[in-house]
């Protein structure tokens, strides 16, 4: 059986990341900047755990330089095509490799799931201007629309054909932030709405984790996508429909 964080090894998932994810991260850097009430650009903005760096480029606007991190070089391979203007280092969350007070602004989407908040959060103090602002976002998969139950329950049936590696949750509000100088200055949710045909749903289902999992445990990628195109068909017909993802950012700043 395929290790869990072995799928982000995966040249075909990084892919998936970098071409085939909604454009969810925009609309929640849209409401970062409504909230940081920020009227020019920040000097300088970190994005803990990049990914492909879809995140990175959506911070693009909020700061005049900006910094894609990710530990793992492959997810990257896609970079140039995601953003012209970020750059990118490869590199952990818990050994930044920058000097201090470095940033005005950190953010973490989904990334902080996989890291050693022990090691990371001294590590964000560190790189933080005294004033700087560290932002933990993320959101759930694209499994709701507006009025019609029928693509929860397809997501559901998706969910135990191919199940999520483990491991994955995180409570954001929980943590004791105190411990590290820092504290949890505000929180809010939100709810995104991206429109989606048949296809471009198949290629977000299939850039799922659970199906990369799935194949590296022996599951033909012909047949997976075979099913999500056939049970798909009657949801979203030959329409565009509104995806709805479920969001939050979570702000900490020092403590003084």
């Amino acid at each position: 059986m395929a290790a869990a964080n072995d799928v982000y090894q995966s040249a075909r998932l990084a892919a998936g990341y970098a071409f085939h994810r909604p454009p969810v991260h925009p609309h929640i850097i849209a409401k970062l900047r409504e909230r940081l009430q920020l009227t020019e650009p920040l000097p300088r903005a970190l994005d803990i755990g990049c990914g492909a760096g879809l995140s990175t480029a959506a911070l693009e606007p909020l700061a005049k330089t900006v910094v894609g991190l990710e530990p793992i070089a492959t997810m990257l391979a896609h970079h140039k095509a995601v953003s012209t203007q970020a750059h990118f280092v490869v590199a952990k969350a818990e050994q930044l490799p920058f000097a201090a007070q470095s940033f005005d602004l950190l953010t973490a989407a989904g990334a902080l799931n996989y890291a050693d908040l022990e090691r990371f959060f001294p590590e964000a103090v560190r790189v933080l201007t005294a004033t700087g602002v560290l932002a933990i976002y993320d959101f759930s998969e694209g499994k709701r629309l507006r009025n019609d139950r029928r693509l929860e329950a397809w997501y559901d049936a998706f969910k135990q054909r191919y199940p999520s590696p483990p491991g994955y949750a995180l409570p954001i509000r929980e943590l004791n932030y105190e411990r590290y100088g820092l504290r949890l200055s505000g929180y809010e949710e939100l709810e995104v709405a991206v429109p989606m045909t048949h296809e471009s749903y198949v290629r977000y289902a299939l850039s799922e984790t659970s199906v990369e999992l799935a194949l590296a445990n022996g599951a033909a990628e012909t047949d997976i996508r075979a099913w999500c195109s056939e049970t798909l068909a009657d949801i979203f017909d030959e329409s565009q429909r509104d995806v709805l993802f479920d969001a939050y950012i979570a702000y900490v700043t020092r403590e003084n």
